[in-house]
């Protein structure tokens, strides 16, 4: 059994909605789905998901480079959170990507929002750093996102990003990158992070692993994910499987297998 840690499958991608989705994740092994909030404008959409489908979680927050047109607060993230779908605050962090560094004001204050809303609520973060991962950390600590705890989502950082983030307590969450020739350093991270501390995921619609690369990406996909993280550690895939969905689990408490 695998679960999906981070998808998005409210997206237009899938227009043709979850149903067919959810077979192909029966079919793959695949049990259980977080999908992840990307604005409080489409959080609904996100929410009405989870609602209709005991397998599917929902996330609340705005992502670090989303134009919501208002910055949320802390109090609003916090109600909004105490839904019993909700497992977390996310995604939030910093992305750089996009921006000059005099634009990203916004963005660090948006990011510290939501650390205190975790803390506050006492949900995990789901957290995206591009391009920004020395001001993410510092953020983190500044803020105390350790009391919150929660993931480092689509991690594709070094090992010494990875275990900064370990010993304050977070998850590294690897997605299809992973399969990818050309990621050594992500390989190396893959084989060091301890197991009891690793989660997998798809981020789909985007960044479909190897052997579905360039297409549209799906949860029932996570499974390649934890096949090559098996193949990297040599140890068998049933053992990736039972440790990132018991750890899915625990991170994220609200949810029941």
């Amino acid at each position: 059994m695998f679960v999906d840690s981070h998808c998005h499958i409210d997206f237009p991608e899938f227009s043709e909605g979850v149903v067919p989705l959810l077979a192909n994740m029966a079919a793959a092994g695949v049990s259980h789905a977080l999908c992840v909030a990307v604005g409080l404008e489409t959080f609904p959409r996100v929410l009405a998901l989870a609602e209709a489908h005991d397998n599917i979680y929902a996330s609340v927050g705005v992502h670090p480079d989303h134009d919501e047109g208002r910055e949320p607060s802390v109090a609003e993230l916090v109600d909004l959170a105490r839904h019993p779908k909700v497992l977390a605050i996310g995604e939030t962090g910093l992305d750089y990507y996009r921006m000059k560094r005099e634009e990203v004001d916004w963005q660090r204050h948006r990011f510290r929002a939501h650390i205190r809303a975790a803390r506050l609520a006492g949900k995990p973060l789901i957290i995206h750093t591009r391009n920004a991962v020395g001001d993410t950390l510092a953020i983190m600590a500044e803020e105390g996102a350790g009391d919150a705890g929660g993931v480092m989502h689509c991690f594709t950082e070094t090992w010494d990003v990875a275990k900064f983030a370990l010993d304050m307590g977070f998850h590294i969450s690897l997605s299809g990158i992973v399969t990818f020739k050309s990621a050594s350093d992500l390989k190396d991270v893959a084989r060091r992070v301890p197991l009891g501390r690793l989660l997998i995921e798809t981020d789909s619609p985007y960044l479909a692993p190897v052997p579905h690369r360039g297409r549209r990406n799906e949860p029932a996909y996570v499974r390649h994910v934890a096949e090559e993280i098996a193949s990297l550690r040599g140890i068998p895939l049933a053992e990736v499987a039972e440790a990132t969905t018991r750890n899915f689990f625990e991170l994220f408490r609200p949810a029941t297998q």
